[in-house]
């Protein structure tokens, strides 16, 4: 396989432990350990299959993993904490989509109409590489200081598996967490980086309407549900916008509107479903009570009842400045200043947010897109693919974050 070019680090006694790439062994697994579970994808908390793998890989290199309690997701410690100073953690996401491969490779999904089609592999195997190459170093008595591997479930359903990992305990003696996340903008060799809000929060919202119904020559003799679905549509984001700092970024968009039968017939019920989007934490957490006050006013306005069910999703990712910091540094002593870019908020959703509710941490963007592809893809499609050398972009990056936090502290 081609070698993306790397920079060698320089004196630093922090990264001077760390070889400057992988050993070709170790990628040629990993890049095979990425297509078996590729081959194999698991939606949220059914994710058996790749549990087993993990864990087998990890105690194969002499560690001690812990299943999470739902069966799926471990975590697992390398080195040993002397409870002196908080771990870091680095964190992975094990669930695919509910959705079909279409691409046409030799390690395309075995399981019809499931896809990893928004890199979840590529995260886990980077934390796997990490592990069994701090692993190494902790057996030659060179890792000063314990690190926590976290792979976690159900990332894709909301309000995310996150929560279940932190109930588990995995943020018990941690002080930091990382973590990436497949970007297929970014060129395969680089990592986009950005302090503070990084991607958007993400809700679900479904609003059941209830009149008493009728015929449609005599619709003020009865609660118009259809109008009145229209109302909500597209009145609910334009009083929001007024209601709300449009710095903010809170976008409500619809998904599903359904009401009624026959052409002739006034129904008796009617129903909306969206999602809540925002970039601004302070405005998310607002955003229910708004949403709420502004579907009432209009339901009511039309006469109709309305139900609203509001499904808290995710929080914003924010990234904490030292953190972010700290992944530039890393990336920098390994692959140099060229391979860093600045990227933009995405309004996608994304529960890491929910471990930064409880500990400092930062998640970069890591470049997949082969460089010179000039073709447009994204994430959750069918056909979404890697340049696998990613993969050991990614773990160079995690292990040289490790030893220089330590290293800082």
């Amino acid at each position: 396989m081609n070698q993306l070019k790397s920079r060698e680090p320089g004196p630093d006694a922090a990264t001077a432990a760390l070889p400057g790439t992988l050993t070709e062994p170790l990628r040629a697994e990993l890049i095979a350990f990425r297509r078996d579970l590729h081959m194999h994808p698991e939606l949220g908390k059914q994710e058996f299959r790749t549990t087993a793998a993990l864990k087998t890989r990890l105690e194969a290199a002499g560690l001690r993993p812990r299943v999470l309690p739902g069966g799926t997701g471990l975590m697992c410690d390398v080195g040993t904490w002397d409870r002196a100073r908080p771990m870091l953690a680095i964190r992975a996401d094990l669930d695919a989509l509910p959705i079909p491969d279409t691409k046409t490779v030799a390690y395309r999904s075995t399981e019809p109409g499931r896809a990893h089609a928004c890199g979840h592999d590529v995260h886990t195997t980077a934390a796997l590489g990490a592990g069994l190459v701090l692993a190494e170093l902790d057996r030659q008595g060179r890792l000063p200081v314990a690190v926590r591997l976290v792979f976690q479930p159900a990332e894709e359903v909301l309000p995310g598996g996150a929560a279940d990992a932190i109930a588990a305990g995995v943020l018990d003696g941690v002080g930091r967490i990382i973590a990436v996340h497949c970007d297929p903008k970014v060129d395969a060799g680089k990592i986009g980086l950005r302090p503070g809000p990084i991607t958007s929060a993400c809700d679900r919202l479904e609003i059941t309407l209830g009149g008493p119904g009728g015929h449609t020559a005599r619709p003020h003799l009865t609660t118009d549900l259809v109008t009145a679905a229209a109302r909500i549509a597209t009145d609910v984001p334009a009083v929001l916008a007024r209601r709300i700092d449009a710095r903010s970024g809170l976008s409500v968009t619809w998904g599903r509107i359904a009401a009624g039968h026959a052409p002739n017939v006034i129904p008796q019920h009617a129903e909306l479903s969206g999602t809540v989007r925002c970039l601004d934490l302070p405005a998310w957490r607002d955003a229910p009570d708004m949403v709420h006050a502004a579907i009432d006013e209009i339901a009511t306005l039309h006469r109709a009842k309305s139900t609203v069910d509001y499904v808290r999703g995710v929080p914003p990712v924010v990234n904490d400045p030292v953190i972010t910091e700290l992944l530039r540094d890393a990336m920098s002593a390994r692959r140099g200043p060229y391979a860093i870019e600045d990227t933009e908020q995405s309004l996608g959703g994304e529960d890491f947010s929910w471990y930064l509710e409880l500990v400092p941490g930062a998640m970069a963007r890591l470049g997949v897109r082969t460089p010179g592809d000039t073709r447009v893809r994204d994430l959750h499609a069918g056909d979404f693919d890697v340049d696998e050398r990613a993969i050991g972009v990614a773990v160079e990056m995690f292990t040289a974050a490790v030893l220089l936090d330590a290293a800082s502290r």
